[in-house]
């Protein structure tokens, strides 16, 4: 694995100025290189709060031209899931619509498989054997209009051993319907016990500025290991998929001023400064917060802006994994 990053100086870089994913830099997942700035589809969907019962769908029109307006914008690196829906709106069916005909030779679409909601929205079991696993996967591929599926992060809730799941991804990687295999909400035992049984290429996690510091040397371990280390979460913090919703600390505030962007970028930035193999996938279905998002991976943070927020960043954090 290798990495590229744009100039990592102090420089300021505008956060207001119309830059390109690529200005963030680049990493690649296995064979495949993405933009580090990519999009996440799960607020695509509906408006308001994410992956829940009776949510309000979002205009059609407008959730594809956000889609078309990131790969405009360099976007490469799509992140979405089949139990990302709402009433009318699936964000693999948008996807497919917005970029399928046919889609870019150099995008990547990055699913996740575990977690399974039925037709109401509501949540049920886990997919947890081969068998059920197999069908979310073939459930991607047929919403996508894909032969395969790029990258195929297995989510998982709990501690307990991950191998017969990852073993039955791992599988299905041999038999040509998935590329490369990642994993999401995980501990690093777990990534151990899957990097045992095939390749990982990216690890997803809830990590932020304030949100599990405790993390440090496990992020650190990924850049290591060549493990892309994708945060979920990395803007709305403890708001979680209800999005940002607690008002925002001073010290981030300070520092979104002094180059004069939001709090939102500089949550971004923070996160790409965290080491080269950080990537964000920060999700909108609003175009202008959509380019700035993209913007902030040419934000460049001083040696004074991270050390504020990392201080920040261990004093207290914003959710537990107990909560």
């Amino acid at each position: 694995m290798t990495a590229t990053t744009s100039d990592t100086t102090t420089q300021e870089t505008p956060a207001s100025a119309n830059a390109p994913s690529s200005a963030s830099g680049t990493w690649t997942l296995g064979d495949l290189t993405v933009n580090r700035v990519g999009f996440g589809a799960m607020r695509l969907p509906q408006r308001g709060e994410a992956l829940v019962e009776n949510a309000v769908p979002r205009d059609r029109d407008e959730a594809i031209a956000v889609l078309r307006k990131a790969v405009e914008l360099g976007v490469n690196h799509i992140d979405t899931a089949a139990f990302y829906f709402s009433p009318l709106r699936s964000a693999n069916e948008l996807i497919r619509s917005a970029l399928g005909g046919p889609y870019p030779d150099d995008l990547v679409i990055a699913t996740k498989v575990g977690p399974a909601r039925d037709t109401t929205g509501a949540w049920s079991e886990h997919a947890r054997t081969p068998q059920a696993l197999r069908g979310q996967v073939e459930e991607n591929l047929r919403q996508l209009g894909r032969d395969h599926l790029d990258v195929v992060n297995l989510r998982v809730v709990g501690t307990d051993s991950i191998a017969e799941r990852f073993g039955a991804l791992a599988e299905l990687r041999e038999a040509g319907l998935v590329r490369h295999l990642g994993v999401s909400n995980i501990t690093p035992d777990q990534l151990a016990e899957a990097r045992a049984i095939a390749p990982v290429v990216c690890v997803q996690n809830m990590y932020g500025i304030g949100v599990r510091p405790e993390y440090e040397d496990f992020v650190r371990l990924c850049g290591e290991q060549g493990i892309a280390f994708v945060p979920f979460y990395a803007i709305a913090a403890a708001g979680r998929q209800g999005g940002a919703t607690t008002p925002e600390s001073p010290e981030v505030l300070a520092v979104a001023e002094a180059h004069g962007a939001s709090p939102a970028q500089v949550r971004i930035a923070w996160t790409l400064h965290q080491g080269p193999h950080l990537l964000a996938i920060p999700g909108t279905g609003d175009p202008a917060h959509l380019a700035a998002n993209v913007a902030a991976g040419a934000l460049r943070l001083t040696a004074e802006d991270l050390a504020l927020l990392n201080e920040l960043h261990r004093r207290e954090p914003a959710w537990t994994p107990s909560s």
